[in-house]
């Protein structure tokens, strides 16, 4: 990846936009949540109406109309293709350990329902043991 956003728009319309078109944009903020942008000589003006950083989630109206935009940086798509989501609840039926190693003990059995930050297993890499967390 080379610098790439996953953007997606009221969650039907979906694209790539490289860091380097972000910089291309001229993005002039005029108040506190409203900004005036100028992309491919097209002038228009947007207004954050609600935010949620914890989530990357925002709510941009562009003339009159509100449109629910979602971004993903990097970090966020690594983090997705682990099987692995912000605030979210799930069923995972396997887990990859960050590197190889040698597993000395396993802290839960299978089918029980364990709690975030939990201990799962302890593995052996490198000469040093490492808890692995729920």
């Amino acid at each position: 990846m080379a610098h790439n956003y996953e953007v997606s728009v009221n969650e039907t319309y979906k694209f790539s936009l490289a860091k380097t078109d972000v910089e291309k944009m001229d993005i002039l903020q005029t108040d506190p949540s409203k900004y005036h942008i100028l992309k491919n000589n097209q002038p228009f003006n947007a207004e954050v109406v609600a935010k949620d950083f914890h989530h990357k989630i925002y709510k941009v109206k562009v003339k009159s109309e509100v449109y629910e935009v979602a971004i993903s940086d990097e970090l966020d798509q690594q983090i997705s293709s682990m099987g692995f989501s912000v605030g979210s609840t799930k069923n995972i039926s396997e887990i990859l350990a960050p590197m190889p190693g040698l597993i000395l003990e396993i802290k839960v059995k299978e089918g029980d329902t364990v709690a975030e930050d939990s201990p799962l297993l302890i593995l052996e890499a490198m000469k040093m043991e490492n808890v692995l967390t729920s």
